[in-house]
């Protein structure tokens, strides 16, 4: 069977995810309700650097679905939750994109990269795991670098990050929490049910 074919369910499960309580590491995340602030995912920028461009009037009457966070070209781009990889590739507008499904089945797209890292689709990937760099790929050819940043309910439904991004906090890793082993995938108690 081609790869192409594959389905996405068909992809996690030949990939071995699976957690070490017997379920699907999969079914396991959806489970899990979203977190209620998201760390800033490129490297660097504080809250305070944050502008909150969503709803902002785009070309072709469009609205921004998300916030511009603004960086020097290859800075490293983290995952904001844990998750698995969706999409990862040229998609249109958003030019060189990452997508993640994070906990409760929330998506989290990346856009405009200059570069992806090494993860393949259907692989878990941790908080902070860098999943790509600071470009102006796509649509935003012609402006400065940055991420586009963008949540989409389960449904589809755009949400507005920047609240839950202005408070979190950026990434700070010791070189021991980087280095110890990852935690077991559990699902977390019932808790608010929108990013």
């Amino acid at each position: 069977m081609a790869l192409a074919a594959l389905s996405f369910g068909a992809l996690l499960a030949s990939t071995g995810c699976i957690s070490p309580r017997g379920g699907s590491a999969w079914a396991a995340l959806l489970r899990q309700a979203p977190p209620a602030a998201f760390p800033i995912p490129v490297d660097g920028v504080s809250p305070a650097r944050l502008i909150n461009s969503w709803g902002n009037r785009r070309g072709g009457g469009r609205r921004h679905q998300g916030i511009d966070i603004m960086a020097p070209r290859g800075t490293p781009i983290r995952s904001t939750t844990e998750g698995i990889i969706e999409t990862k590739g040229m998609r249109g507008l958003g030019g060189l994109v990452v997508t993640v499904i994070g906990p409760g089945g929330y998506r989290h797209y990346y856009a405009h990269l200059e570069d992806v890292a090494a993860q393949v689709i259907g692989e878990w990937v941790h908080a902070g795991e860098i999943i790509g760099y600071v470009g102006n790929s796509g649509n935003a050819a012609a402006s400065s670098p940055h991420l586009h940043y963008g949540v989409y309910t389960p449904g589809g439904k755009a949400v507005n990050p920047y609240p839950y991004l202005r408070t979190g906090a950026s990434f700070n890793f010791s070189r021991a929490a980087i280095e110890a082993p990852a935690p077991a995938v559990e699902p977390a108690a019932a808790g608010p049910t929108a990013p």
